[in-house]
């Protein structure tokens, strides 16, 4: 009996943090390299939304769709935080593809090698 209310005991202390304790954090999201690229075409994207500014195509395994993503190692565009809309049909794996609006721009920017950290995860799958 004393056994059982030693363990009982021992439950709850382990349950409650004592003031000045720390808790545990959230475990964070690691950052992913991937290869970006740019595109400039006005439509409808997978997400029935329109293109804009602040918009990425990603394959949707890897990222889901209406996830919000931090961009870094971008160069001629700013780092920054972004907007999972679309898919692609040429993106695959570990590649996104910003949306800039002007043509000029995005054939200028090619490919780059960046870092890419999954801030909310989206809901949205591609069926």
């Amino acid at each position: 009996m004393f056994i059982r209310r030693a363990a009982a005991l021992a439950m709850l202390f382990s349950l409650v943090s004592l003031p000045g304790q720390a808790e545990p954090k959230p475990k964070q999201a690691a950052w992913m390299r991937m290869t970006a690229t740019a595109y400039c075409g006005h439509g409808t994207t997978g997400s029935g939304a329109r293109t804009r500014k602040g918009s990425v195509a990603a394959d949707p395994r890897v990222i889901p769709l209406g996830s919000t993503i931090r961009v870094e190692g971008l160069q001629g565009v700013p780092d920054g935080t972004y907007s999972v809309l679309d898919t692609g049909r040429t993106i695959k794996g570990r590649e996104i593809d910003l949306f800039i609006p002007r043509c000029d721009a995005a054939k200028a920017f090619g490919r780059q090698q960046v870092r890419v950290k999954i801030l909310k995860r989206g809901p949205m799958s591609k069926s």
